[in-house]
């Protein structure tokens, strides 16, 4: 990192079906006053619209998720810190990238910041974008075990002690799966309020297989990360939650299609984090069991 000011890269996923909210968050980052930021687009499977001149490019053949195709933004990237876009979000402040870059220079030990998401509609922030298990304020910082996805920033060298995004996750949890890998190398997440995007209020449920990624990869990212006897606690934990909330049969039957092909299928390297690192998520209000 290139002394008290790091330079930064945005990467933006997209499948290509939405043009002119690309060009809207392209165009937010491009409006950022007092930090040059560098765009990259990454056309996941598809072909890229008509871009502004400046954005780097990168078509892949076909969609490889949205982890592995984050991975690839980064690599043809070069900023000491990474933010992530949604290509049907954009960022609100015009001083977003001057903030986040001035956070990353005064703190070392600061791995990766996720962003408040607001509706640009006025409606009130979604709880589920508020990554800690006492939601409490939205509008309230604070330390955090992860991080959003598509409303972030990550410095380089913590995603690259981290691995970088589990590609094979293909979608949900590997933002988590990077986040405690970080924290295992030492370094902080902080959810940060002042740093806002705004995002249309959309179900996870959008996505094709919801249930079955997301009990799978729960089971994988247990497996990968932590200690057995916490792994256990923490899938037995998930379990227990998903008969108690869904009601749905076919939603449920899906989600233990899942969490049984966690268990069939390989999983990825296994590196447990420290258990001085479970202490450390414990103090940050979220315990590695829940």
């Amino acid at each position: 990192m290139s002394g008290s000011k790091p330079s930064l890269s945005c990467v933006l996923l997209t499948m290509g079906n939405r043009p002119a909210e690309l060009r809207r968050a392209i165009t937010s980052v491009f409006e950022q006053e007092g930090a040059d930021v560098e765009v990259i687009v990454v056309g996941n499977g598809s072909d890229l619209p008509e871009l502004p001149e400046g954005v780097v490019t990168v078509r892949l053949p076909e969609n490889v998720g949205i982890p592995e195709g984050r991975n690839h933004g980064v690599r043809a990237a070069h900023g000491d810190v990474i933010l992530f876009l949604d290509d049907d979000g954009w960022y609100r402040s015009t001083d977003l990238a001057r903030h986040v870059r001035e956070r990353f220079a005064a703190e070392p030990s600061l791995g990766a910041l996720s962003f408040r998401i607001a509706d640009p509609d006025g409606g009130p922030d979604q709880r589920r974008h508020v990554p800690r298990l006492r939601v409490g304020d939205p509008r309230r910082s604070s330390v955090v075990t992860t991080f959003l996805g598509g409303a972030c920033a990550i410095r380089r060298t913590a995603f690259e002690a981290g691995g970088g995004l589990p590609g094979d996750f293909f979608y949900a949890h590997e933002e988590t799966d990077l986040a405690w890998r970080v924290m295992d190398s030492g370094y902080t997440i902080e959810y940060d309020a002042e740093a806002v995007m705004y995002h249309p209020a959309v179900a996870p449920t959008r996505h094709e297989n919801f249930y079955r990624l997301n009990a799978r990869n729960r089971v994988w990212l247990a497996r990968r990360n932590l200690p057995w006897p916490l792994a256990f606690v923490y899938l037995g934990t998930w379990v227990l939650l998903t008969v108690v909330r869904e009601r749905d049969r076919a939603s449920l039957k899906a989600w233990f299609a899942g969490f049984r092909e966690g268990w069939r299928e390989d999983a990825g390297p296994r590196t447990p984090i420290r258990w001085s690192t479970a202490w450390r998520m414990t103090r940050a209000g979220r315990p590695p069991v829940i």
